[in-house]
C-alpha cells in the first residue's frame, strides 16, 4: 500500500477522545483532570493501557514524562515522536492537550492497521502539567526535560494544599528511572485546537505553525492618595485609576502598533480601597505582552514603559514595573513547517500560515529536535472552557496531516 494514501479512523480517534474524557467530566461537559492528582493517574493508566494493547514498549521519567514507543526497522535511529499533555484546566475541555496525544496513538494504530513498518521508531509521548493549574511552572515536564529548570525546582513545587510535586508523582506512581532530557528525539510533532478564532474565522482547517509568540509578563503599580470623592476637587486630585487606565490603553495601542502578531492585555486589576466614593490611592495591575519575535515584544514593552515614566513625571504619582516572568519567541523548525503544508495541500485541506499565542510543549522539544506543530479549529476559538469543541471532520483531518509529516519524517 502507497503510504501517502494511507488516513486514519476518525470515528476511532473521536471515541478514544469521548473515553479520556469521562475521566474527570464536569457537568458542563468539560473536563477536570488536574495534574498529578486521582483522575490524572486513571487518564494515564488509560493511555498507557491502550498503548501497550498496541504493542508499544512505555517509558516514564522522573518527572512523569510518558514515552510510548513503536519501534522502527533501524533501531538505532532516534523516535519520530509525536504528542502532547492530558491534564486539564480545573474548568477545561475534551480537546486541548487530549487531542494531540490521542492523535499520534491514532497514528500508531493506523500503521498496525496496515502492517507498515516505518525506520525509524515513532513514539507516542505526554508530558506532566503542560496546563500548571495545580502546580507552576506550566510546561513542567517538557521544561524539565529541555533542561529550562532541575528537576529539584519542579520536585519542590507545591500545590494549594502544599503537597508537592514529588511526593504526588510518587502517590500516583508516575516517579520513572530515566533522567529527564536522555530519551531521544529524532523530530517531534504536536496536533492542537487552535485555542484562538483564526482558522475558524477564515474557514481554514488546518494551521502550519511557523512558531510560538514571546511572552512577557510584568506587574505594575501605580499610587496615588485615597480621599473623599466629593470634597476634593477634581484638579487637587492624585488618583491612581486615572493615571493607571492611560497606561493600560498604551499596552493594547502598543500590540496594535506592531501587527499583526502583537498582543497587549490587562487581564488583572486591584483598586485600592475600592470604594465607591473614595478616589484611588493604589492600583495593581498586571500586563501580558507577545508577538512573533522577541525584538518585537521587547518594542512593545519599552514603549509601555516609556509611557510609564512620562505619566509619572505628568501626574507626579509613583509607577513601579516589575517583570515577574519572560518565555522567547519560538519559531519552529522549517522543513517541519514545509511538511506540514506540504502534507495538508496533499491531502486537499485548505491551509494557511498561523503562530502560536500560548504555550505549548512543543516550545520547550523545539530547543532539543527539529519540530512543527499542526493546529485546527476550535468551536468559536474558546479553549481553557467546558464548552470547548472541535469538529470530528477537523480532527480527523489534522490527524492525517500528523500521519503523513510523520511518515515522511520516519521513513516508511
Amino acid at each position: 500500500m502507497n503510504p501517502s494514501s494511507l488516513r486514519i479512523n476518525g470515528q476511532r480517534l473521536w471515541d478514544s477522545l469521548m473515553e479520556l474524557a469521562r475521566i474527570g467530566a464536569t457537568p458542563k461537559g468539560g473536563v477536570c483532570r488536574l495534574a498529578l492528582g486521582d483522575l490524572d493517574r486513571q487518564g494515564r493508566d488509560l493511555v498507557t493501557s491502550w498503548g501497550r494493547a498496541a504493542g508499544l514498549t512505555v517509558t516514564v521519567d522522573r518527572i512523569g514524562n510518558v514515552f510510548m514507543r513503536r519501534p522502527g526497522r533501524n533501531g538505532a535511529l532516534p523516535p519520530v515522536m509525536a504528542g502532547s499533555h492530558i491534564d486539564t484546566q480545573p474548568t477545561g475541555g475534551k480537546f486541548d492537550g487530549n487531542y494531540g496525544v490521542l492523535a499520534a496513538l491514532e497514528v500508531v494504530r493506523t500503521l498496525d492497521d496496515h502492517g507498515i513498518q516505518t525506520e525509524a521508531p515513532i513514539e507516542v509521548a505526554f508530558w506532566t502539567n503542560e496546563e500548571g493549574s495545580r502546580f507552576v511552572p506550566v510546561m513542567m515536564g517538557s521544561g524539565v526535560f529541555a533542561g529550562a529548570f532541575t528537576l529539584e525546582h519542579a520536585y519542590a513545587a507545591k500545590d494549594a494544599e502544599g503537597r508537592t510535586v514529588k511526593e504526588e508523582l510518587a502517590r500516583i506512581g508516575y516517579i520513572g528511572e530515566q533522567v529527564p532530557g536522555e530519551h531521544p528525539i529524532g523530530a517531534y510533532f504536536e496536533a492542537h485546537i487552535e485555542q484562538g478564532p483564526v482558522l475558524e474565522d477564515a474557514g481554514v482547517t488546518i494551521g502550519v505553525v511557523h512558531g510560538v509568540l514571546g511572552i512577557r509578563w510584568f506587574d505594575c503599580t501605580v499610587t496615588g492618595m485615597e480621599a473623599h470623592a466629593g470634597p476634593t476637587p477634581m484638579e487637587l486630585r492624585k488618583d491612581a485609576l486615572q493615571v493607571a487606565t492611560r497606561l493600560m490603553q498604551e499596552v493594547v495601542a502598543s500590540a496594535l502598533r506592531h501587527g499583526p502578531h502583537g498582543r497587549g492585555t490587562v487581564g488583572m486589576v486591584q483598586v485600592h480601597p475600592n470604594s465607591r466614593n473614595v478616589i484611588p490611592g493604589q492600583v495593581r495591575f498586571s500586563i501580558d505582552l507577545r508577538n512573533a519575535s522577541d525584538e518585537l515584544v521587547d518594542r512593545q514593552a519599552s514603549e509601555v514603559k516609556a509611557l510609564a515614566e512620562r505619566l509619572s513625571a505628568e501626574s507626579g504619582l509613583p509607577i513601579h514595573i516589575e517583570q515577574v516572568s519572560s518565555y522567547p519567541a519560538q519559531q519552529f523548525d522549517r522543513e517541519c513547517v514545509q511538511a506540514v503544508a506540504n502534507a495538508a495541500a496533499r491531502l486537499g485541506y485548505s491551509h494557511m500560515a498561523a503562530v502560536s499565542g500560548a504555550g505549548h510543549d512543543a516550545v520547550y522539544a523545539a530547543r532539543l529536535a527539529p519540530t512543527g506543530m499542526i493546529f485546527i479549529p476550535c468551536k468559536d476559538g474558546i479553549s481553557h472552557n467546558e464548552i470547548e469543541d472541535a469538529k470530528p471532520e477537523h480532527l480527523e483531518a489534522g490527524c492525517n496531516v500528523l500521519l503523513q509529516v510523520m511518515l515522511d519524517r520516519a521513513g516508511a
